[in-house]
């Protein structure tokens, strides 16, 4: 324990931890994303940070973590001000940060894994023994069992996040950040989760728990803390709020919470799907002989862990990975016989990919030339042989008033926008592309409660209005069953379970 952790060890439970006063941070371009914040967090509390997209969530906890300055505001541990000038002076102070991506290496074990940046040494050489009785040490005190000898990239999600806790608490860490932590879990691993931690908080620890999920919010937080527009609204007692009630601090108006929508009426089969098997050459292939068709006016929901081959029948689908065996066709036509993802798309195809930064958007390009992106080079952009830039601009400021972009304006670089307003613009572009088939991957993944709303909403009003068929990837299982028509489930590479009313199903049922 380093002599920064101990400013901890005196503190009572129940009494003020940390408090950040007035942080104010401003970015080179001008943007705002914290003003005047006040956050204070209690020893052995779990404290909730809740707010929409570009609310300033993620920026005042890389300023806790050291990541960013702020321009204004100080931080105060056990009622001193202290400066955290880096992640490693975080973790010197026992702040320790676990990110929604995890950040271990696959190849290297549980225990290899747990020791990263701080190895224990034999004279020289890495001493392996005392990095698994470490991990063995470390698990046992805190009652998260592992086995250190586990390759980290044969485990589970779930697992994978255990470690990543783990490794944070043998670093001395007693106030833990958790970045959208049941993001990519079942339902019964956040119920392990959630054992976890408040096992943990029982301890003495403290943990912040960031998440757009006000269900989980409600049941695992003692207090609260909403940010709106990169200003705090207030901190409450979650005994005395109800979820409406948080969505409302988010948003400043009242949330639909559930979809309203009318029975699908299918018509024609848009997607077919025949013994599609991906992964041939591989020791185990990736999936196997997966059929299926997706019809106009319905919307097919695909459940399953992460890891179970959907993503790459998403991209098998979509053109980004090869068609192996059996095959894709859309209204008749096979994939196979296309020569390029823009004759995919003039098919009627859209695509909101599971990583929005590779295969949804360009960094270095501007809102609107990202919304452009799919059809600049069609006839009604061009005036004189050149881009109709009054037109792109127009028509960008229209659909980013219709996702709620929040950014400085159409020229703004997709870079300076939040993960969740990024994920906006991508859907904005790929909804309104007039979409006969509509390929949808975790579409509202790091979206506020306001517009995740929205997104929802406009896939049932591309189904009703558009006749459009869509096929929606999610992990999030209340999203599959407000939205989707019907629903497969994904184990292994193949599908186990197809339910043809979606409202038939349960997220407990579907978890198993």
């Amino acid at each position: 324990m380093t002599e920064k952790q101990r400013l901890f060890e005196d503190i009572k439970i129940g009494d003020d931890m940390l408090t950040m006063e007035n942080i104010t941070k401003i970015y080179e371009n001008g943007f705002v994303a914290n003003s005047d914040v006040n956050f204070c967090v209690r020893k052995g509390e779990i404290h909730g940070l809740v707010g929409e997209n570009g609310a300033g969530k993620t920026t005042l906890m890389k300023v806790l973590f050291g990541q960013e300055n702020p321009e204004g505001g100080r931080i105060l541990i056990a009622g001193q001000e202290h400066k955290i000038a880096s992640p490693l002076d975080a973790l010197d102070y026992g702040i320790g940060m676990v990110h929604q991506h995890f950040m271990l290496v696959d190849e290297l074990s549980v225990a290899d894994n747990m020791v990263l940046g701080g190895e224990p040494v034999k004279g020289i050489l890495y001493d392996r023994a005392e990095a698994r009785r470490l991990a063995l040490e470390t698990s046992k005190k805190y009652d998260l069992e592992v086995d250190p000898d586990a390759i980290v990239g044969k485990l589970s999600v779930g697992y994978k996040q255990r470690v990543e806790i783990l490794k944070i608490l043998q670093k001395g860490a007693k106030l833990l950040l958790l970045d959208e932590p049941t993001a990519v879990l079942t339902p019964q691993e956040i119920k392990e989760l959630f054992v976890q931690l408040k096992h943990l908080r029982d301890q003495g620890f403290s943990i912040v728990f960031i998440s757009h999920k006000l269900n989980e919010v409600r049941e695992i937080c003692d207090r609260i803390t909403v940010l709106r527009m990169g200003k705090s609204v207030g901190t409450v007692d979650i005994k005395d709020v109800t979820e409406a009630d948080i969505s409302r601090m988010m948003v400043g108006r009242d949330v639909m919470l559930d979809i309203e929508k009318e029975v699908a009426k299918p018509e024609e089969v848009v997607l077919k799907v025949r013994d599609l098997s991906y992964g041939v050459n591989q020791e185990k292939k990736v999936f196997s002989n997966i059929s299926f068709d997706v019809r106009a006016g319905e919307i097919l929901g695909v459940a399953g862990v992460e890891g179970n081959g959907q993503a790459e029948l998403a991209d098998v689908i979509a053109g980004l990975l090869p068609v192996q065996t059996g095959d894709v066709c859309v209204n008749g036509k096979s994939i196979r016989d296309v020569k390029s993802i823009r004759e995919i798309r003039e098919m009627g195809v859209s695509l909101v990919h599971q990583d929005r930064m590779i295969y949804g958007a360009s960094k270095a390009q501007s809102i609107q030339e990202n919304i452009v992106a799919d059809r600049y080079y069609k006839k009604e952009y061009s005036k004189n042989g050149l881009l109709n830039w009054k037109k792109i601009k127009d028509e960008s400021v229209k659909y980013m008033k219709e996702f709620l972009v929040k950014c400085e304006g159409p020229d703004a670089a997709i870079k300076t926008l939040s993960g969740g307003n990024i994920q906006k613009v991508v859907a904005a572009r790929e909804f309104t592309s007039a979409p006969k088939f509509l390929l949808v991957c975790h579409p509202t993944r790091g979206i506020d409660v306001g517009a995740a709303e929205m997104i929802r909403k406009k896939i049932v009003e591309l189904r009703d209005e558009k006749r459009t068929a869509s096929l929606l990837f999610s992990a999030d299982l209340t999203e599959l069953l407000t939205v989707s028509d019907s629903i497969f489930v994904m184990y292994e590479g193949e599908i186990v379970a197809y339910f043809p009313d979606a409202k038939k199903v349960d997220e407990q049922m579907l978890g198993e």
